[in-house]
């Protein structure tokens, strides 16, 4: 069972920073003593980063990805029952999608109880949810932490993988996610074969952004996904889990990272990674899986927390009734947090 409750949890003010804090804490006996660096926000103030980080490190639950962006956003709505016909432009297509996000993020059954924190688009970021920002709504009344996906999209596939297309002006979204009161980002590459050169380049250019995030006060979410139908899907996890392993013993003792995996062909194949200091906290996406075989899957990796989209929302649409798509979302919601709380 996970400690519900860190031992000691101390905050301070680092010199010569106005407003960056780093957050000491001691978890389990034995288990030592971490860091974690988080900047402060005008709107929540330094008790925001101290309840963010004991609730993603320690509470029961399953984080939401709401981060859909403009390739996938017609596929999304599509599913929820939008066609293609019923809008004109990205400005109609997002406003939308943010309808969509924001139904969803008000519902009862969407709260902080089951829920650790939700990844919005850049969109929603600058969007409100009655009346106030995005991730303001999610953190101070659902009490959900709040993530940005930072990414824009996939390269070209060399060497069996897709590593991100550059990310321009990455310093001045991590500015405008720090003033929003973000708490950290997500950011996706895509594995499709065993090939060794092809691993250590997703992982490598995943862990130099990730540095970059960490130096803006965030905590990146790293998310080499492999895809499920790889031929070598096994022993591509083998090779991405010792590149990451390598990468973690090069970061200082005071940063952590959270990882986003394809749920694994061998049962708590990631429980090093898991146990790793210099991990916050280890997700699983859904990957194509059905939420049914998703949650199966994720309910056998110990200590691994979903964070679905698709398997997410599954079965929701706009012609249901509120109390219809309340119902449906609180029947997701339930299986996929039982899931993850193994």
């Amino acid at each position: 069972m996970r400690p519900r409750a860190l031992s000691a949890l101390t905050g301070r003010v680092r010199a010569g920073s106005r407003r960056r804090l780093i957050l000491s804490f001691t978890h389990i006996p034995g288990a030592g003593t971490r860091r974690v660096r988080q900047t402060v926000d005008d709107w929540t103030g330094s008790l925001m980063n101290e309840q963010q980080v004991q609730k993603m490190k320690f509470e029961g639950g399953f984080i939401a990805a709401l981060d859909q962006s403009g390739g996938s956003t017609p596929k999304a709505l599509k599913l929820y029952g939008v066609p293609e016909d019923a809008y004109s432009g990205d400005d109609e297509m997002f406003a939308l999608m943010h309808e969509m996000r924001s139904r969803i993020i008000t519902s009862p059954s969407f709260d902080g109880d089951r829920i650790l924190g939700a990844i919005l688009f850049e969109n929603t970021m600058d969007r409100q949810i009655e009346g106030r920002d995005s991730a303001e709504y999610l953190w101070t009344v659902k009490r959900i932490v709040p993530f940005l996906k930072v990414d824009k999209g996939l390269a070209g596939e060399v060497d069996g993988v897709q590593v991100m297309k550059p990310i321009p002006d990455l310093d001045a979204l991590l500015t405008r996610a720090t003033d929003k009161g973000l708490f950290g980002t997500k950011m996706r590459s895509v594995i499709k074969l065993a090939n060794d050169a092809g691993v250590k380049s997703v992982v490598d250019q995943q862990f130099d952004i990730a540095r970059q995030i960490l130096a803006a006060g965030l905590v990146p979410i790293i998310e080499p996904e492999i895809d499920i139908h790889s031929p070598q899907k096994a022993d591509a996890e083998a090779l991405l889990e010792a590149a990451i392993v390598e990468h973690l013993g090069e970061l200082a003792s005071d940063q952590v990272v959270m990882l986003k995996l394809t749920l694994p062909e061998r049962d708590d194949f990631y429980a090093d990674l898991v146990a790793h200091p210099n991990v916050l906290r280890v997700v699983a996406l859904s990957g194509g899986y059905s939420r049914e075989e998703a949650n199966a899957r994720l309910a056998r990796q110990h200590g691994v927390v979903a964070s679905f989209s698709r398997a997410l929302t599954e079965g929701l649409s706009v012609q249901q009734s509120d109390q219809e798509f309340d119902a449906l979302l609180n029947d997701s919601i339930a299986s996929i947090f039982a899931a993850s709380i193994t």
